[in-house]
């Protein structure tokens, strides 16, 4: 499940360091990490990935916060990249608010043609690299979800944000966003404040997780918080479900829920992928599919909305063997982490490596170890920077009661650090819960060679005492003692033959009952055992598409020079494998001859799959070549001549010569990975002319 990651991410912007415009030119030389197909150094405005190099202060100690003066001209500098990015993205149609005719609706939005090709392309790799190289199971399940399945899995009672109201519009905030806000604003805008308040107020956001409804709300009046737009005073926090409620059928009596997530579906589906699969574990069910949630004020456009895309991995293990055969395929791996021993001591993430992090302890497991690397895998080869991403384990007050470890794979944008993927080890409790819920087993069987004597506690309620106690709430009681775990039975018999009655929680009355020693006999017995019957544990990878999507955004673009000393030009630097468009085709001039030669190669690129523009407009090259490296196009060939055109590569600019007949494989080769830019630039002659031409489109036509 992904929710807003805590803690340190909201100490992120405190412990920035201030960067100006004025500092552009000292970034230049540390732009990009380059990529297959080489990126130039280039200037970067706004660049966040080399906020560090630029430092208008003195660096502050490791986890100490920043001057409150530099964290306002860090949050300007985040605010001001973000918004070219932005605005190029909705000019460019990557997406635009949905429903923008009739002025929108927060919290959703449409994907454009470029947009949507991104988003196929970023799900394709995700099939490719989980669903197809570990062998899963993919299902599809309906997005609306009958309220017997949530309330089993607990999102109708506990799926909820603490909102207040402001009391004269109505208008609703999510409490915790409101302090959050005031804090941080605070911290950004008076330089002059007590350390002591410093602490304080960073307590606040570092503890939001923590706070019940009444301790919010005793903070939003101590620190005199109004609502935003009007200044009204503000209602005391309540709790608001996030579910869209509907009903299922025109009778109006069957209540459902469009679904928060999609791993429910995979739940009460295992019985039947568990046949499928030949009753044989470990095995994983994956689903793509939209999730909902009825967020109280959506913000910070795709990072946090009302519908999204999910992936969503449920890997079934048994609880007592979690060790993975491919982990030593990803041990080697070195990447930022963030143990909760370190947040908790106020230090920074460092890099480690995963097969040390799993073998002291510091990650619970090999299978989820195994998940986190290939998560990390996944993420880097689609374009994420490897130095602003890190993986954060939760803290004990964020992790549920149930679940052994969690960490979640955070990457840094303008925003701070974002939740993008969540990896949780959650034990055996949602298998149980539906199993519970449903009377349906979902379990697993271990079968042994030879029969096995084992001690078991063997459960025997009386039907005829229950009956006369409990009448047409017999079944219910009898459901709930069988199905008691050997814990909670041997506490029930040490109560019995001490009190000669106990009291017993049934969790489908939603009620305690007293059951006295007549009604249950409690025995450890010596058997015979064929197989082990247990309910497995499940490793879960959980990933917001378009949170990913979004920051691979922000950390592909950039700028450079244009035509003019005041002119940018804005590009994207996607690699070929999520890049929207892989190829443009371009006759140099408006000529029959080379217009045909044109059509011939686009012919051949689309029967090799390989998705491109081919644009015969006569405009001058220059600017075709600007738009479309604004919508992150990574080649461009360039047709001058009948017999040899020129590829471009955006990134560098540089351009070999190629023969027509060559042209769809070489391009094929590169999209594909099969060839980096500089194995072609061995291959083929260097074009002539200098990439500057391209500012001055009058020489080149």
């Amino acid at each position: 499940m992904i929710i807003e990651s805590p803690i340190e991410k909201n100490l992120s912007s405190s412990m920035r360091i201030s960067i100006t415009t004025s500092l552009a030119s000292a970034l230049h030389s540390s732009a990009k990490t380059t990529r297959s197909l080489s990126r130039p150094k280039t200037l970067i405005p706004f660049s966040l990935s080399t906020m560090a190099a630029a430092a208008a202060t003195e660096t502050p100690a490791p986890g100490a916060p920043a001057a409150p003066a530099a964290n306002a001209a860090t949050a300007a500098g985040r605010e001001a990249f973000r918004q070219s990015v932005v605005n190029t993205l909705e000019r460019r149609l990557f997406y635009i608010p949905s429903f923008k005719i009739y002025r929108g609706v927060a919290g959703l939005y449409d994907y454009g043609p470029p947009g949507c090709a991104v988003k196929s392309n970023v799900l394709s790799f995700w099939r490719q690299h989980f669903v197809l190289e570990e062998g899963m199971l993919e299902v599809d399940c309906p997005c609306v979800t009958p309220e017997v399945v949530l309330k089993a899995s607990g999102h109708v009672d506990k799926f909820t944000d603490l909102m207040v109201k402001d009391e004269k519009t109505g208008t609703c905030y999510r409490a915790d966003h409101l302090l959050k806000d005031f804090c941080k604003d605070k911290l950004d805008k008076e330089p002059n404040l007590a350390p002591e308040k410093v602490a304080e107020l960073n307590h606040v956001i570092a503890t939001l997780d923590d706070m019940s409804a009444e301790q919010l709300g005793a903070k939003i009046k101590e620190y005199g918080i109004t609502a935003p737009e009007t200044k009204n005073q503000l209602s005391d926090p309540y709790p608001f479900n996030l579910m869209f409620q509907t009903s299922i059928g025109p009778t109006g009596l069957s209540t459902g829920y469009m679904r928060p997530e999609t791993a429910q579906g995979i739940f009460v589906n295992f019985k039947d992928l568990y046949y499928y699969n030949g009753n044989k574990l470990p095995f994983a069910a994956a689903q793509i599919g939209q999730a909902f949630r009825n967020e109280i004020s959506p913000r910070q456009g795709l990072l946090r909305v009302r519908e999204f895309t999910l992936a969503e991995i449920e890997h079934f293990v048994d609880p007592e063997d979690k060790s993975h055969p491919k982990f030593s395929d990803v041990a080697d791996l070195k990447f930022l982490m963030f143990p909760r021993e370190e947040q908790l001591t106020g230090k920074s993430s460092t890099t480690l490596r995963l097969g040390d992090a799993v073998a002291n302890g510091t990650i619970n497991n090999e299978t989820l170890g195994y998940f986190i690397g290939r998560v990390y895998l996944f993420l880097t080869r689609l374009g994420i920077e490897k130095d602003r991403l890190r993986f954060r384990q939760h803290l004990p007050n964020e992790m549920a009661h149930y679940a052994a470890d969690c960490w979640d794979a955070e990457i840094e944008c303008s925003y701070g650090w974002i939740e993008c993927v969540g990896i949780a080890d959650r034990s055996a409790y949602d298998l149980k819960a539906h199993t519970e819920k449903s009377g349906v087993a979902l379990v697993a069987a271990e079968k042994f060679a030879e029969p096995r004597e084992v001690e078991k506690l063997v459960i025997t309620p009386s039907k005829k005492d229950l009956g006369l106690a409990f009448k047409g709430n017999q079944k219910m009681v009898l459901e709930a003692l069988e199905a008691m775990s050997e814990a909670e039975a041997l506490e029930m018999k040490s109560k019995l033959e001490t009190n000669g009655e106990a009291e017993f929680q049934v969790c489908t009355l939603n009620k305690t009952v007293t059951i006295t020693n007549k009604m249950v006999s409690i025995n450890k017995e010596k058997k015979k055992e064929h197989q082990r019957v247990f309910t497995p544990s499940v490793i879960e990878p959980s990933f917001g598409i378009g949170r990913i999507i979004y920051c691979l955004y922000e950390h592909c673009f950039y700028t450079r020079a244009g035509k003019t000393e005041d002119e940018q030009l804005n590009v994207f630097g996607f690699p070929p494998l999520v890049a929207p468009i892989k190829c443009t085709v371009f006759p140099l001039v408006k000529n029959e001859q080379f217009d045909t030669v044109a059509r011939a190669i686009s012919k051949e690129l689309t029967s090799s799959g390989i998705s491109h523009i081919i644009d015969v407009t006569g405009t001058s090259i220059g600017k075709r070549y600007a738009r479309t490296d604004e919508i992150g196009v990574p080649l461009a060939v360039t047709v001058d001549s009948t017999t040899t055109v020129t590829i471009r590569e955006r990134d560098s600019k540089s351009q070999v010569r190629v023969k027509i007949a060559e042209v769809a494989s070489t391009v094929k080769r590169l999209v594909e990975g099969q060839s980096t830019w500089g194995d072609i630039q061995w291959d083929y002659p260097a074009a002539h002319g200098s990439p500057e031409e391209e500012n001055n489109p009058e020489e080149n036509a």
